[in-house]
């Protein structure tokens, strides 16, 4: 119930008794709900055994659910989930579920839940997903949840569940897989003819006009015969049937990991198998998004209707490793900041790894930039300006929280316009770092397989595989200049025209001669404001020092870009750039003076003695 405007307060202390009484009213009918709601799921607590304690906030003392553990609700404090997957809970079922009329998502999977599914859950008018798959239920499928309306997922898979499957109202929309290992169900919804059904009875025997008694004991045996046959046959004919009423299908077997009690993973939502293969349609190729070098991404879309982004994880089907997944799993979830993607959730079992995203409507920097993209990419608007800018400002923001602010530090590893995705309103959002390695706060690098894009990767991570903090900075002075000049990092297609293979090298080039504007994206020549583009180009040029200690942190990059401290950084970098010069002068002099002394030598004095 929604609280009076003050102007309804005003009527109500002036003596409106109407109004009173209907505010009052509606207040009573609230407070009624509010505990019918409590009173059922204190039912099936009562009904349930818990021996993980799962259930422990389900105090009748406090009348409100949504405190409740594995309870919640809309803004408007109305039930609408009940997540109690994986929770090694047995017992029954209970009628006054039916109660919970506005819930839309029913979770009880992987438990040792028996007895009867209740025929009241059909009375949940608002529910979209049930998923009561890996129980111990018995008997048959209530034909009340055919009334379903709004049914979008369903799974009853591997129970013990007997009879007819209904094929009603919302059953239709579901296939066998719904259904799978149930040995004892039958029907046209799963291709399983049942026993008694017309398929196995002969039909009646054709009896022709009769002639006298011989023809009707022949006509008789003749039906009985045809009959016998009919019998023979129905083995074979089942099976054609069912296989002609099953569509090629990919199958997926969500036999749940173990869990480790050590492992907190918050409000994290944890995915079946089954609800990632209906929201990518069995990650059919029309939803891929993309691949890259540890997982593909797949477009999806929940029952609720909200778009994702499903990574799924190449190595995923190698067994074990479920704690370190999820201890991984669970420092990306505190990684929360304006300019992270957002960890929504993910999925685990002996067979796959999938981690869930919130799903970016403006793609990546990467696609907005350059003209080509995936085949189920809508095509992308160009980049402004003031976009870029506060794309470079965003993304900085974002690294260093992964680096300075967390509680153990991420380093990305793979810093590129390709992963810092644009949400609707063209917010930088850094992205793909969801398998990082992380960092405790005391380590200074991490050594590892070198991981990352070329051109991207800078030159000690290469030389000797140890990343750091350093090397993200790297990757962003490179993303910074993509950014700018809307180019790849490395192109071999621009070595046909005498350009540099490597992005840098020709900035470093036209650096040296100041042409910034020679630097810049011709898609917004007109756009831009030289001095704003110098100070992108010094701000890249300073990450992406060959020397790691040399390159500012990201904090440092922050501040650089909200117009504090450039400064000092760039006179400390033309000093080191003027001896580096100075250096590199007189080495060549060296060089140059050696090659002069031996062409003035006769053949013998080269020779030496002999």
């Amino acid at each position: 119930m929604d609280r009076p405007k003050m102007s309804e307060v005003v009527r109500m202390l002036k003596g409106d008794g109407q109004q009173l009484a209907k505010k009052w009213d509606e207040w009573l009918k609230a407070e009624a709900h509010r505990h019918s709601i409590s009173d059922a799921l204190q039912s099936l607590k009562t009904s349930l055994q818990d021996p993980n304690n799962e259930l422990r906030t389900w105090d009748p003392t406090h009348a409100d659910p949504c405190t409740w553990f594995h309870v919640t609700c809309n803004a408007n404090l109305i039930v609408e989930r009940l997540d109690l997957g994986n929770s090694g809970l047995s017992g029954e079922l209970v009628p006054q579920l039916g109660l919970l009329k506005n819930l839309k998502y029913l979770a009880l999977y992987n438990n040792k839940i028996s007895g009867a599914v209740p025929d009241a859950l059909g009375d949940i008018n608002n529910l979209e997903s049930l998923d009561l798959y890996m129980n111990n239920f018995t008997g048959s499928i209530p034909e009340t949840l055919g009334l379903l309306s709004k049914l979008r997922s369903l799974d009853f898979s591997n129970n013990h569940l007997s009879g007819v499957v209904p094929d009603n109202g919302s059953f239709s929309l579901f296939t066998p897989i719904s259904f799978e290992n149930n040995s004892n169900l039958c029907g046209p919804v799963i291709g399983q003819p049942c026993p008694g059904s017309p398929l196995f009875s002969p039909p009646p025997p054709i009896i022709p006009p009769s002639r006298g008694g011989n023809s009707m004991t022949g006509a008789i045996a003749g039906g009985v015969a045809a009959g016998a046959a009919l019998l023979l046959a129905a083995p074979a004919i089942a099976i054609a049937w069912r296989c002609r009423s099953r569509k090629p299908e990919e199958y997926y077997f969500d036999v749940p990991a173990d869990e480790d009690p050590e492992v907190h993973l918050g409000q994290l939502k944890r995915f079946s198998l089954r609800e990632l293969q209906v929201a990518t349609d069995s990650f059919s190729k029309e939803n891929l998004l993309g691949t890259g070098g540890f997982a593909k991404v797949y477009k999806g879309r929940l029952v609720d209707g909200s778009l994702v982004a499903v990574k799924r994880l190449k190595d995923g089907r190698t067994s074990g490793g479920e704690l370190q997944f999820l201890s991984e799993v669970e420092m990306i979830s505190l990684a929360v900041h304006r300019n992270l993607l957002r960890l929504y959730g993910f999925c685990m079992s002996p067979t796959e790894r999938l981690l869930v995203y919130p799903y970016m409507v403006n793609g990546s920097v990467a696609s907005c930039l350059r003209t080509e993209r995936q085949p189920n990419e809508p095509p992308r608007p160009s980049l402004d300006w003031l976009t870029r800018k506060h794309i470079a400002l965003g993304s900085a923001r974002g690294l260093s929280y992964l680096h300075e602010s967390c509680e153990h530090k991420i380093i990305h590893r793979d810093v590129k316009a390709a992963n810092i995705l644009l949400d609707k309103d063209f917010e930088a959002v850094v992205g793909d770092f969801g398998m990082a390695k992380l960092m405790n706060y005391k380590d200074t690098h991490v050594t590892t397989s070198v991981c990352g894009t070329m051109g991207h990767i800078a030159p000690e991570y290469i030389s000797t595989g140890k990343s750091s903090e350093k090397t993200d900075v790297y990757g962003y002075g490179i993303m910074l200049l993509e950014l700018i000049t809307g180019r790849k990092a490395f192109d071999l297609a621009r070595f046909a025209k005498d350009d540099d293979v490597l992005l840098l090298d020709w900035v470093k080039g036209l650096l040296k001669e100041k042409k910034f504007k020679k630097m810049v994206d011709p898609n917004m020549q007109s756009d831009c404001i030289e001095s704003e583009v110098e100070l992108l180009i010094k701000v890249s040029v300073l990450c992406t020092q060959g020397s790691s200690v040399d390159r500012p942190k990201m904090s440092e990059v922050v501040r650089i870009l909200e117009g504090d401290g450039l400064g000092d950084k760039w006179d400390e970098w033309l000093k080191a750039e003027a001896h580096r010069q100075e250096v590199e002068h007189a080495s060549r002099l060296n060089y140059d003076w050696a090659i002069d002394s031996t062409t003035n030598l006769d053949a013998v004095e080269l020779s030496g003695p002999r």
